[in-house]
């Protein structure tokens, strides 16, 4: 199947790179955003200004890659809008609470729209390039509508079940591991400074060996090397998914010991004004605790 109407909602850096890839699989696509000027960007590469949210919805498929929960809550789960709605399917390709993933199905089943949560493994320039990694799950039917659209966005759909919840509970659980290997990184790279051996040198040793793959070598050169900027996953955004990680823990019963370290730790790395950096600067609190100069 090709050649759908799709409502896009949410323009940051990662929704401009994925509009690009769907228009450029022969898909319409109508967006909607709360800033004009990221409309007027994809706009520019071949997308349509959708008149409204109402408008968004009143196509084949709808995508949302807003920010968080209170976003799609406050835009998206209006029992008018949906209402409304013509989309047979409303994708949720954010990284929210298994709980609001729980609340959107059920409200989306009241209208007789399919609920599928496809949250992603990538930053912005995988996004432009069409490589994310898309975890997926809702009904075979849903999933099986909107595979064109996974097509054009990513290099491989990862399917973890049939209820949304499942797809955000393995990206929460992903993102809450990268936390931990972050603070893990960032604890031996101060052992290591500490005792006179050079972080980079450690971690050039530990990627090319032990920890092979993009975290340890990427993340890994960054806590090393102290650089933090230009961002491309935010500070707040790391809390936000160790909150989220603590808190589907909490719901579960699972305790997350790591979780509350983690969670203290990144507080710090805001109370110390490092909001703007990426989260690996959440290092920079280890190297506080250790002493080491900033």
């Amino acid at each position: 199947m090709s050649g759908m109407t799709v409502g896009f909602v949410g323009l940051g850096a990662m929704g401009r790179g994925m509009v690009a890839n769907l228009v450029k699989a022969g898909h319409t696509v109508r967006v909607w955003n709360r800033s004009p000027a990221a409309v007027d960007a994809v706009v520019a590469r071949g997308a349509l200004a959708a008149d409204g949210l109402g408008d968004a919805f009143a196509t084949d498929v709808v995508v949302s890659m807003l920010a968080n929960d209170a976003a799609v809550e406050r835009l998206l789960l209006d029992p008018a809008l949906l209402e409304g709605a013509t989309a047979g399917v409303h994708v949720n390709m954010a990284t929210v609470s298994v709980a609001l993933a729980e609340r959107a199905e059920a409200l989306h089943a009241e209208y007789g729209i399919g609920y599928v949560a496809a949250p992603v493994l990538g930053r912005p320039p995988v996004a432009e390039a069409g490589e994310l990694d898309i975890l997926a799950a809702g009904s075979a039917e849903s999933l099986a509508a909107v595979e064109p659209l996974f097509t054009a966005m990513g290099r491989r759909v990862w399917p973890f079940g049939e209820r949304p919840g499942q797809a955000n509970t393995a990206k929460i659980s992903t993102n809450f591991l990268l936390a931990c290997a972050i603070e893990s990184m960032a604890e031996a790279c101060s052992l290591a400074e500490a005792n006179g051996v050079r972080p980079t040198d450690l971690i050039e040793m530990l990627s090319g060996t032990l920890f092979p793959g993009p975290i340890y070598s990427g993340y890994g050169s960054m806590v090393a090397e102290r650089r933090y900027e230009p961002a491309g996953f935010k500070l707040p955004l790391g809390l936000k998914d160790v909150d989220l990680a603590l808190s589907a823990g909490a719901a579960a019963r699972v305790p997350l010991p790591f979780g509350s370290v983690l969670r203290d730790a990144f507080l710090d790395a805001l109370a110390h004004g490092d909001g703007e950096k990426d989260w690996a600067a959440v290092a920079a609190v280890a190297r506080r605790r250790a002493g080491l100069p900033e």
